[in-house]
């Protein structure tokens, strides 16, 4: 198997079926995740192609983007088994994209190195302005308010609840993209994280100042 082949099939892929989606879950975020799993690869020495096939790909197993979460692994393997992977390297994909979702934050920790660079990747893209931007994309896409004051945060989720239409934007920042910075894997994202996540502070700030309109 060609390694850069299938890394480019993959990409072409991967945009056809994301180029227009609105929720902020676009190709985009995947070019982005995969150019961060790329560079985390290389600095902790994980396989990069089983990294950038595992960003590339993980969204499009997300309950958020398809159907069930199961008709997406299903396609997936199916894709890479057809352009020639072996057994071991569809395996190790697709155990990555099972386990990255964040979920309410009480999935099972990554068992491998290749897992942690990707969910590092993934979850540096939803912090700092690009995940602000993103997180109000996905809250316009599912209808959710912007910020209800008499609405709290909620502190703790099942997967359902944390998967539900309920919530304003303002406060999934509180329920998951604060935790974030201290959920990362490797050195190199902790770094990024740090400034990522306080600009999503002073943001946050500055949105609850203008917020009364006083």
């Amino acid at each position: 198997m060609d390694a850069e082949w299938i890394i480019q099939e993959a990409r072409e892929y991967v945009k056809d079926r994301l180029k227009s989606e609105p929720s902020g879950h676009d190709w985009w975020h995947i070019y982005r995740v995969a150019e961060w799993a790329k560079r985390l690869a290389d600095q902790e020495e994980a396989d990069p192609l089983v990294c950038e096939l595992a960003a590339l790909f993980h969204d499009l197993a997300d309950e958020k983007i398809v159907p069930s979460k199961e008709e997406g692994i299903a396609a997936i393997s199916a894709w890479l088994a057809n352009h020639g992977a072996d057994a071991p390297l569809v395996d190790h994909v697709l155990e990555i994209i099972r386990m990255m979702s964040y979920g309410g934050g009480g999935g099972k920790p990554m068992s491998t190195l290749e897992g942690r660079v990707v969910q590092d990747a993934d979850r540096l893209d939803a912090i700092g302005a690009i995940g602000i931007a993103r997180t109000f994309a996905f809250g316009g896409s599912r209808g959710r308010l912007m910020y209800d004051p008499a609405e709290p945060p909620r502190t703790i989720m099942t997967q359902e609840e944390y998967r539900s239409r309920q919530g304003t934007t303002i406060n999934h920042f509180y329920e998951k993209l604060l935790k974030l910075k201290d959920l990362m894997n490797t050195p190199a994202a902790r770094r990024e994280a740090a400034s990522r996540h306080a600009f999503m502070e002073q943001f946050l700030a500055q949105f609850k100042h203008e917020w009364p309109g006083e």
